[in-house]
């Protein structure tokens, strides 16, 4: 088999070119914001600060992420052709999971940059330097790069029926799982696996850092100064609960309890409406 045909949102052809508006001006206001941000960030020597330094990394990621999916899915409402090589799906699918884990790692970091903010604000610059925020980006990245090497490897082994048609708007592992005769209980398993620890962690750390968060904003005496704080991260727990919510439950909720278009209206929230988190204000 040398191509796949992602038959996308083919149920609905009346809305094919409102779906298509609406990609198109998603994908230009999520670009035209992700880069404006990086630009702010490297130009204005204010932003310099970690908060900062990880916002931009979370922007250059969501630019990255948002082009994984969807240049492709406009070219396929515009054109009608919806096959997609078999080293392409691969290519994408790879990316699309380098990029969700490292937002994983880098949603963590910033929930950890606002712990100390908020919790340790005395040790801030001591624990948060720039030596200390590159490392952690750069951890984050590695990690999002190493975890998906191992499904892919054995993505690579599996055989496929004569029914080459994928049943989303991207390549995805578990509609694509479906076309094949091999066994993939092992690949299966390590999807499962990698997705609820590479997910869970990062998040268990999230939710960590936000009660000790929560647990200082309540014991803050001033209602100005608690709500100054609790400004500091309410967008991040947007952020935070949008792309963990979408991506758990697209994941790791079996496929037997799930239908196939409400595994495509939860993947639309964590592909196509990547999570923007801007800081509201800084302590």
């Amino acid at each position: 088999m040398e191509k796949f045909v992602l038959l996308g949102f083919g149920n609905l052809p009346e809305l094919q070119i409102l779906l298509c508006l609406l990609f198109l001006a998603i994908y230009m206001v999520t670009m035209a914001g992700n880069i404006l941000i990086v630009v702010l960030d490297v130009a204005d020597q204010h932003l310099h600060t970690p908060m900062y330094f990880f916002l931009g990394n979370l922007s250059c990621l969501e630019t990255c992420y948002t082009s994984t999916i969807l240049p492709s899915v406009l070219a396929s409402l515009l054109t009608g052709d919806r096959t997609i090589s078999v080293s392409g799906c691969i290519t994408q699918f790879y990316c699309f999971g380098i990029l969700a884990a490292t937002e994983y790692y880098l949603l963590a970091v910033m929930s950890y940059d606002r712990y100390l903010t908020i919790c340790n604000p005395l040790r801030y610059a001591t624990l948060m330097n720039g030596s200390i925020c590159f490392q952690l980006a750069a951890c984050s990245w590695t990690s999002g790069f190493l975890g998906s090497i191992i499904v892919i490897i054995l993505m690579t082994k599996i055989k496929f029926c004569d029914s080459n048609e994928i049943d989303h708007f991207f390549y995805d592992s578990l509609p694509t799982i479906k076309l094949s005769f091999s066994d993939t209980q092992l690949l299966e398993l390590t999807i499962f696996t990698l997705s609820s620890v590479g997910s869970l962690v990062p998040f268990l750390f999230t939710l960590a850092s936000y009660v000790c968060i929560f647990n200082t904003i309540l014991r803050i005496p001033s209602t100005t100064g608690s709500q100054k704080a609790f400004s500091t991260c309410s967008s991040h727990i947007v952020t935070v609960t949008t792309f963990y919510g979408t991506l758990i439950i697209g994941y790791m909720v079996p496929t037997a309890h799930r239908s196939k278009d409400l595994h495509k209206i939860f993947s639309v929230f964590y592909s196509v409406l990547p999570p923007r988190s801007t800081p509201s204000s800084t302590v």
